[in-house]
């Protein structure tokens, strides 16, 4: 007989594989509004209000995060359900998850804000498109660097640590599963922040983009080798950054004028 936990990681397991497969399928099916959000030239708002721009956010996030996450949620999942067998108060996994949605989507919100703030400051600076370009090689540049600053090595530490997590930031009941949530959040996002930030400068819905950011962060949080991993993101990203500053035509964001 099936042991009724695994079956319970594989259905939760499958829930987030096809939740991510659904993010892709939706990005790279052809609409009229992500069409228009896909043309060069639209800006870091890709010309959306703020609610439609917090939604492709969201479906992005959960396309790029929830495999990296699945560890950490499984982990989760198996202790409370440990919990649920032994007839202790449990808390449902999607409590958890939820909580982590909650900060994705904050980082969202505060995305387009920097994004309505910074096409207002080209407007009135008047920036050229190979100005722009060069603004975003600099992004690129200090994201590179970020990949080997302390910072990140604390939170990629975090992430790639599921148990060590659990055990050291455990918190009992629904409100504890919120924290936890939130915890789990906030350390997933001062590891990948600025791998999101340079989707402006490359395109924020570059789908190629995307999925070579999706597979880097894949490999720094799931492999043995994930430190070195994260080191050779910084060397592509630096190298990339500074050949922008020479050459903005290299960015995909770039419209001569």
């Amino acid at each position: 007989m099936t042991d009724p936990l695994v079956t319970q990681r594989r259905l939760i397991l499958a829930l987030l594989v096809l939740l991510a497969a659904a993010s892709w399928a939706f990005l790279l099916w052809p609409s009229p509004a992500l069409d228009m959000a896909r043309m060069p030239g639209m800006g870091p708002t890709m010309g959306l209000a703020a609610p439609l721009f917090l939604a492709i956010w969201i479906v992005m996030m959960v396309a790029m995060m929830f495999p990296t996450a699945a560890p950490m949620i499984l982990a989760f999942q198996t202790v409370q359900a440990g919990k649920r067998a032994r007839g202790q108060a449990f808390v449902a996994t999607w409590v958890f998850v939820a909580a982590y949605l909650v900060i994705w989507s904050v980082a969202g919100l505060l995305a387009y804000a920097g994004a309505v703030i910074a096409e207002r400051m080209a407007n009135v600076a008047q920036l050229t498109a190979t100005q722009a370009a060069r603004i975003g090689g600099g992004i690129l540049i200090v994201a590179g660097l970020y990949q080997l600053s302390p910072w990140k090595n604390v939170c990629l530490t975090k992430c790639r640590t599921p148990m060590s997590f659990i055990v050291t930031s455990w918190r009992d009941g629904f409100g504890g599963a919120v924290r936890m949530g939130f915890a789990h959040g906030l350390y997933c996002l001062g590891c990948c922040w600025l791998l999101f930030v340079i989707l402006f400068p490359l395109g924020m819905m570059n789908v190629a983009a995307m999925a070579v950011i999706t597979v880097a962060i894949f490999a720094e949080k799931s492999f043995r080798w994930g430190q070195r991993a994260a080191q050779g993101v910084a060397v592509v990203l630096v190298l990339y950054g500074l050949t922008a500053l020479v050459m903005p035509s290299w960015l995909p964001t770039f419209v001569a004028g």
